[in-house]
């Protein structure tokens, strides 16, 4: 495995990480035993960067990451650096009503994040979303505070702007942002990305195969369960579902043409974007795993990426990535 900094002052990870949402949440139901391998089966293929959230199944995918992590080897388990994302308060049957940035509230976040993991320390932390009550100088001070009593070690941010950013890095040195980029999901291009590379902040790209619709495993008929958030994405929606699997099968021939899997050409369309952009595959099963890791080995030439842009340019996608009230939280779409 490849490894890649994040950032100027971020960790040395592996080139690919590990989302590990789906594990837990908002793709359906999911088997925790085929989770947990799928976690020692990334670890042993030298993965480091496990991803998760606490707001992940109120909790569940922070314990089986713990889990994950206490059933694995030594030197992979030691070997591991998990990135949380904090902030996001929500209901009983599951809802999302809104993001808390208050000092008070990130320190109280962090101290049941390290509890439910089994650590003395979290790797990378950072907000969900940013709380649009509180300065975003307030809350990275405050995580600034829990790397300076050893309880975090790095300050990432996520789904963040330009203005934002130059914000936050006042304050404290940003490890990374991480922010979804495919080649569907390019709107960081134009603003966000220069930025974070005048500031020396890295990428953590999630959504690089857009929630499985640029996979090349995504069927026209495929039905979702009622608890799959992907029932309420536009991108997953009537025609535009239609006009996105289109890209997809674009994609397809060019993958063909390389023998590789559509997925692998599309992960390593991110790889190909940069040394300081770390992408973060979101396999639940080992087979997927095994796809995504094959991205690593692909070599995009200059006609590849030629052609890789004609299939699928900038602004091709149909639909936005997120329903209207979830995308009104994004300070990056602004």
């Amino acid at each position: 495995m490849q490894t890649r900094t994040l950032g100027t002052t971020g960790p040395r990870t592996s080139a690919l990480g590990l989302g590990c949402m789906g594990m837990s949440a908002l793709y359906g139901d999911s088997d925790r035993a085929e989770s947990v391998a799928t976690i020692h089966a990334a670890l042993e293929a030298g993965i480091t960067l496990l991803d998760t959230g606490d707001f992940y199944g109120m909790g569940h995918n922070e314990l089986l990451i713990n889990e994950a992590l206490r059933t694995a080897p030594a030197a992979r388990r030691e070997a591991a650096q998990i990135s949380v994302k904090f902030g996001a308060l929500r209901t009983v049957e599951g809802a999302f009503t809104g993001y808390d940035g208050r000092p008070q509230a990130v320190k109280n976040f962090a101290a049941y994040s390290l509890q439910r993991l089994g650590t003395d320390h979290i790797d990378i932390y950072r907000i969900a979303r940013v709380d649009p009550a509180v300065p975003i100088e307030e809350t990275v001070g405050a995580i600034a505070e829990l790397v300076q009593a050893g309880h975090v070690r790095h300050i990432g941010l996520s789904e963040v702007g330009a203005a934002t950013l130059r914000r936050a890095a006042a304050v404290a040195p940003i490890s990374d942002l991480q922010i979804e980029y495919s080649l569907i999901s390019r709107g960081i291009e134009a603003q966000i990305l220069p930025t974070a590379r005048e500031l020396g902040i890295g990428v953590s790209a999630y959504g690089v195969l857009a929630r499985g619709l640029i996979s090349g495993h995504w069927s026209r008929d495929r039905k979702l369960a009622a608890n799959d958030f992907r029932g309420m994405s536009p991108r997953f929606q009537g025609e535009n579902l239609e006009r996105n699997l289109g890209l997809a099968d674009a994609l397809r021939k060019i993958a063909e043409s390389k023998g590789v899997s559509v997925a692998q050409i599309a992960i390593a369309w991110v790889l190909s974007r940069g040394q300081d952009i770390v992408p973060l595959v979101g396999a639940r099963r080992r087979d997927r795993l095994a796809e995504a890791l094959g991205a690593a080995e692909v070599t995009l030439e200059a006609a590849d990426l030629a052609a890789i842009e004609a299939a699928v340019p900038p602004g091709a996608a149909a639909g936005e990535r997120y329903p209207a009230d979830q995308m009104a939280h994004l300070d990056s779409e602004r």
